[in-house]
């Protein structure tokens, strides 16, 4: 179960910190928060990686999951949003509410 958001930051942490390119991996949960999947479905260049809504949902759809996570580092040590982090953020946040999945931001 996903209970310990500190906990879960450490893991990320270790597993993506040293990624020489961008990562967006999304963590799938179900209604007790318990992990389903943790996938990490696309890999991009030094400063971005492409996401695509539709693949989110429909991942989250097969996998019967009522909750995500997405994550992603930033290879370039800079862990402020971009704009087009924002703008993802927002729109899974409406694909989720559409398809009664809550979005975790973390």
């Amino acid at each position: 179960m996903v209970s310990n958001w500190d906990a879960l930051g450490d893991y990320l942490t270790a597993a993506m910190a040293h990624k020489r390119v961008e990562e967006v991996r999304i963590l799938f949960l179900n209604a007790k928060n318990m992990l389903l999947a943790n996938e990490a479905l696309w890999q991009g260049s030094v400063d971005e990686a492409s996401v695509h809504i539709r693949e989110v949902k429909a991942r989250a759809i097969a996998l019967g999951a009522t909750a995500l996570i997405i994550v992603h580092n930033h290879p370039s040590g800079d862990a402020t949003p971009s704009q087009q982090d924002i703008r993802l953020t927002r729109d899974l946040v409406e694909a989720g509410r559409h398809m009664k999945a809550t979005v975790h931001d973390t």
